[in-house]
């Protein structure tokens, strides 16, 4: 085997090393970015994200044989309909703590949430094999309304606009995606039973990655504001 082969395997062996290792490094930054601008530690947002994944990936439903992933609300006729614990659970209970803590006021909470409720209804869809869907870069718009929203709405007290962009941008694509379509994706007949799961997709659902993302622009957008204030 000549030398430049040995090279050539050795670079795609450390491609395939380097490129999932800063991947997840990046992932990583922004998840614990996001969590420490609502007031969590690194090492809290590490167990958060976690113990989300663990449950609603259903790692530890196979040990404890109780289905702990996707818990089961009802059945409409060949569908089972559940809600998923990393997907929807987790972050429905960390919105509700962080309105508490942050005592944020109902009003602006509610027109937070339907304002994003209202944009994700409009591009997503319900499609009776996947599930809940949205196309790139349509399912950006709840992110970015959910962060311009608590901006607006908390202009005089920043410090708590990344724990509402979180807030309505999880809740609101929850509604908006998942409770607003759920009668039309219902509506679908189907031959075999198939699992309707709200929140299904686990850290990778859209109302997680929605709740994140929306305090990461939140950052961004107020970072550009105190650069602008201070010249």
């Amino acid at each position: 085997m000549s030398d430049v082969s040995v090279l050539t395997q050795l670079g795609h062996f450390l491609l395939i090393i380097t490129l999932p290792t800063l991947a997840f490094y990046i992932g990583y930054l922004i998840i614990t970015k996001a969590f420490n601008d609502m007031g969590f530690s690194s090492l809290e947002a590490i167990i958060i994200v976690f113990v989300s994944f663990i449950l609603g990936a259903g790692i530890v439903d196979e040990y404890v044989g109780i289905s702990f992933a996707n818990i089961h609300l009802f059945t409409y006729g060949n569908w089972l309909v559940g809600i998923n614990t990393g997907g929807a659970i987790i972050p429905i209970i960390l919105s509700i703590y962080l309105a508490i803590k942050n005592k944020l006021q109902v009003k602006k909470v509610f027109l937070g949430i339907i304002l994003v409720a209202v944009i994700t209804y409009f591009v997503t869809a319900p499609d009776p094999q996947k599930g809940i869907v949205s196309k790139f870069p349509f399912w950006l718009l709840p992110i970015f309304i959910a962060s311009l929203t608590s901006i607006i709405l908390l202009w005089k007290d920043k410090r708590k606009a990344a724990p509402f962009a979180y807030i309505c941008g999880t809740i609101g694509v929850l509604i908006g995606a998942d409770f607003f379509h759920l009668y039309s994706l219902l509506g679908n007949e189907i031959n075999v039973t198939r699992n309707a799961i709200i929140g299904g997709a686990n850290v990778f659902d859209m109302v997680f990655i929605t709740g994140i993302l929306a305090v990461i622009v939140d950052g961004i957008l107020i970072y550009q504001e105190k650069r602008k204030s201070s010249t």
